[in-house]
């Protein structure tokens, strides 16, 4: 793990979020302003903090948005609005919750269908959150397979609201479903900079933590 630590550039795998509901403004300016300083490749934000994110990010730091976060199941056109609506005002990439009534049924055309609309509309970079702590493994790899067919650019593990997050082994699982065809983010309780590259390790391609500042103090030795 030392050799990965000083191998990549834990910044360019950092979704560095802010998502309870209950931040300022400000907060999350300051957040974007420290955020893209350090050169995080992106923030993740509610829907109501998208404008304000994009006027304060630089340095080459993305905005992400979250949809019908964080149970997704809003219907199908109300993600793609929210999608769209979000990329008119800066973001950049898109993480949409699935609807995991409708995967837990077996509904999985819709599933799909809502996946395929939110890309075709919006365009961007299209991350999947998957909700895996409520998911059996078999369940998972048909999350990623609808999502590879539906056109999404990743499968995400979690929201970091429910009641587990990211584990290693949910990582090398998706990565392996995927087969090359999608990437991993792994999301939900990464605190620390070992942690981090554990889901690294494992095959994820992208970090989701409200702990960036942290991870990244760790990883310059701070």
């Amino acid at each position: 793990m030392d050799q990965l630590h000083q191998s990549i550039d834990i910044r360019k795998f950092i979704d560095n979020s802010i998502l309870k509901p209950h931040v300022t403004e400000r907060e999350v300016v300051d957040f974007v302003r420290r955020s893209s300083e350090i050169g995080f490749w992106a923030v993740c934000v509610q829907p109501y903090h998208v404008k304000i994110a994009k006027e304060h990010a630089f340095n080459g730091t993305k905005v992400c948005s979250v949809v019908a976060f964080p149970h997704g199941l809003s219907k199908k056109e109300t993600k793609v609005k929210e999608a769209v609506r979000a990329v008119l005002e800066g973001a950049e990439e898109i993480d949409m919750v699935m609807n995991l009534s409708a995967l837990k049924s077996g509904n999985y055309r819709y599933v799909e269908e809502e996946v395929k609309a939110v890309k075709r509309e919006t365009g961007a970079v299209l991350k999947v959150i998957l909700e895996t702590c409520y998911l059996t493994d078999e369940e998972k790899v048909r999350a990623v397979e609808i999502c590879v067919s539906g056109g999404a650019d990743f499968v995400k593990t979690s929201t970091g609201f429910g009641p587990k997050g990211a584990t290693p082994e949910d990582v090398k699982l998706l990565k392996d479903a995927g087969g090359g065809k999608i990437k991993v983010k792994a999301s939900g309780g990464i605190r620390d900079l070992r942690t981090a590259l554990a889901m690294i390790e494992a095959g994820a391609d992208r970090i989701g933590t409200s702990r960036g500042f942290d991870i990244y103090r760790e990883a310059e030795g701070g």
